[in-house]
């Protein structure tokens, strides 16, 4: 149980006096509540800088945007780096197991304290996109639509894999201390191994070739050794690096779980019957290239929303960037997401 807790958010624009102009965006595993602009403390760009902002698809002219750190997370909101209410030492493994349906909880406490009754749309991809169909579940009452993007319904076997294999490589680091590292150096080589699997995994077959093929990394002839020499291999661990120097690594292993657990059917036994407890419209967008939630299981979503009575727009886009496109396609992704709220918005 957590008596209490804290969560960190950014909104942008500005809401109306009626208070109907929200939307809510959901960020995915390595995503923070920085969605769009310059921050104002390292001057990184919003990571969603494509989509949202003044004039763009998500325009901050016209809507007002809120984006929050999920809780489990490590910018701001309250997860196992954060002081235990107790004795002021971090949480660490203390801190309870979240799932998504906890995470979208505590998202629409920050809305109610914000005095917004009805959103007028939650937005996210991956992760985000998961948060987005469970409050058109759980909250139906308050959501006029969902965007769902590069998303699943439920993790496969192989999807529980591949972050099982990277919680493993934290916890098997022999810094980890079971968890309680705080104070002293943290887990990081085993965090870079699982940033390392999991951002291969956000990458198309085809996209890779492109980038880097089998070039060499600042040499013309093999070392035949076992350091960086291929371009791939210098790409992921800077991807490592960056990852380590804003990433706790317990917060990777609760929100890994978190998706884990998600099942969009959970209390309803099938994709249809839980829709069918819905009253929002949908918006669901798939990338061809996408082999971490392939355009198939969006399509299912999809297809279950239309048997369920609820209308929906879907779209599988055709594009050689993988799971990423979500976050980095600017059209035709930005033309359907600007048409579909100006629709709901008319």
């Amino acid at each position: 149980m957590l008596p209490e807790f804290i969560l960190a958010f950014q909104t942008y624009g500005r809401m109306s006096s009626a208070k109907d102009n929200a939307v809510l965006i959901c960020h995915a595993l390595s995503g923070d509540a920085h969605v769009s602009g310059c921050h104002e403390e390292d001057g990184r760009t919003g990571w969603w800088e494509m989509l949202v902002g003044p004039g763009r698809a998500i325009d901050t002219d016209r809507y007002f945007v809120i984006c929050s750190n999920v809780l489990g997370g490590c910018k701001g909101s309250s997860g196992p780096s954060s002081p235990h209410p107790v004795d002021g030492e971090p949480w660490a493994l203390r801190f309870p197991v979240v799932t998504i349906w906890d995470i979208v909880r505590a998202q629409e406490r920050l809305v109610r304290h914000l005095g917004i009754s009805r959103l007028r749309a939650v937005v996210g991809g991956s992760m985000g996109g998961m948060q987005a169909l469970a409050w058109a579940r759980l909250f139906p009452e308050n959501v006029n639509s969902v965007i769902s993007m590069a998303t699943a319904g439920r993790h496969t076997a192989q999807n529980i894999a591949w972050n099982d294999i990277g919680r493993r490589a934290i916890m098997g680091d022999p810094r980890w201390r079971a968890g309680y590292y705080y104070g002293f150096e943290p887990p990081s080589h085993g965090q870079a191994i699982a940033r390392m699997i999991g951002h291969v995994t956000y990458l198309s077959e085809e996209v890779m070739e492109q980038k880097f093929a089998r070039r060499l990394r600042e040499r013309d002839f093999h070392a035949y050794g076992f350091g960086v020499e291929f371009e791939v291999e210098s790409y992921l661990a800077y991807q490592a690096r960056s990852f380590n120097q804003r990433f706790d690594p317990n917060s990777y292993l609760y929100i890994t779980r978190a998706l884990d657990y998600f099942d969009w059917a959970q209390w309803d036994g099938s994709y249809v019957a839980a829709f069918e407890r819905c009253r929002c419209n949908f918006l669901i967008l798939s990338y061809t290239s996408d082999w971490l939630y392939p355009s198939a299981r969006n399509a299912e979503l999809a297809e279950s929303a239309q048997i369920a009575g609820r209308f929906v727009s879907y779209h599988d886009l055709t594009t050689h960037l993988g799971h990423d496109a979500f976050l980095v396609l600017e059209e035709p992704q930005t033309s359907l997401v600007s048409q579909f709220l100006s629709d709901i918005h008319s």
